[in-house]
């Protein structure tokens, strides 16, 4: 989530004179007389409503809304930092939500972030509900229509070490599922327990230089996890499940910037499903190649055309591999895409646009906040 990691965005308000004080809201900078939301977003305490539109393949288009509450301002937050010297503190959230697409999915759900002693303990947890219209595609590599319902729940507790950038600390996942497979089971699957629950307990290690955490110029984002599903944590099966990602972006110009990402998921043991690893990159559709283990890089290069504008084009492959196919066997999977960008809250460093991407016999847009690795 992107306020796991608020304090970088702080650091820019705290700096920035035109926060220092609050005055009336303008949705113009002043700079350049551009459309600019950072005002809005440095002042704004309060409910927050958070539109949403899905473009992700798997369920087809959709619509969401949610509704932050923030317990300050960001400016406040920066001038509450200062006093204190512990350095910029996210403010508290509280989000609430739905979505709706048109394939039938649709989901609601409630998080909370909050954090303790200067930005020292970060708390996350979050309930939500889902039910989902999916397909499996498995051994054959054809599309299997089958439901997902099921109740979410998330307890994650973090601290950071010292006063370095790493965090670490136990993660809780609790899934309550019901699967149904609309015109019989998958035979590789055999017998499929229709009522299933996943109930994981871990630990998470983070790393983030990251200079911005909307859309980085420069720095690295890590993240280590290791899962155990077991009955003692309330799981009908027991399984494992390692992953690792990072991202890095490196200047090579002053508008110049290249990005780097890689991605690992790695599982044993009696995983559900609709729980085994998938490839994940754009203009690939989600769970459409899942398998016990997944791999997979993209590079990513942006032109700042403008202070305002970006334009940037990507490329990635994957493989998912380990149950139905050996490393060697399994299939390349390649996608390639462009994109843009507009600076829309330059004071933060956030950044909205539409990626368009391409992947064998598909193809996907998908609407940007920011970076799209989060």
């Amino acid at each position: 989530m992107v306020v796991a990691s608020c304090p970088a965005a702080l650091a820019q308000a705290e700096s920035s004179p035109e926060a220092a004080a609050p005055k009336k809201l303008s949705f113009f900078d002043p700079e350049d007389g551009k459309l600019d939301l950072s005002d809005f977003m440095l002042n704004h305490k309060g409910a927050l409503p958070v539109p949403t539109i899905i473009t992700e393949p798997a369920v087809g288009y959709g619509v969401g809304l949610g509704l932050m509450f923030l317990s300050e301002s960001m400016s406040e937050a920066a001038a509450s930092a200062r006093a204190s010297g512990k350095g910029p503190v996210p403010p508290n959230i509280t989000g609430v939500g739905g979505a709706y697409t048109e394939n039938g999915t649709w989901g609601a759900g409630l998080a909370h972030f909050h954090t303790w002693d200067g930005d020292r303990y970060r708390y996350l947890g979050a309930v939500a509900k889902v039910n989902a219209n999916l397909d499996y595609y498995g051994l054959q590599n054809q599309p299997r229509a089958y439901q997902l319902h099921g109740f979410f729940l998330v307890q994650q507790l973090l601290v950071r070490i010292a006063d370095t950038r790493w965090y670490i600390g136990p993660r809780y996942v609790y899934f309550d599922s019901r699967t149904h497979f609309k015109f019989g089971n998958a035979a590789e699957l055999g017998s499929v327990e229709h009522d299933q629950r996943i109930g994981k307990a871990g630990l998470v290690i983070d790393y983030d230089s990251r200079d911005n955490i909307f859309y980085p110029n420069r720095g690295i984002y890590a993240e280590l996890e290791a899962q155990f599903a077991r009955s003692g944590f309330g799981s009908t099966q027991s399984f494992d499940m390692y992953n690792a990602r990072a991202f890095t972006w490196l200047p090579l110009a002053r508008a110049l910037i290249l990005g780097l990402r890689g991605d690992t998921r790695f599982s044993s043991g009696d995983v559900p499903f609709y729980a085994q690893p998938y490839i994940d990159l754009r203009g690939v559709q989600k769970g459409r190649y899942q398998d016990r283990n997944a791999v997979m890089a993209e590079v990513e290069l942006r032109w700042d055309v403008t202070p305002r504008w970006a334009v940037l084009g990507f490329t990635g492959a994957g493989k998912a591999y380990g149950r139905w196919h050996d490393f060697s066997d399994a299939a390349n999977v390649y996608s390639v895409g462009a994109g843009f960008r507009y600076m829309i809250a330059r004071k933060l460093g956030l950044s909205m646009g539409i990626d368009v991407a391409h992947s064998k016999g598909q193809n996907a847009f998908y609407i940007q906040v920011g970076s799209a690795w989060h």
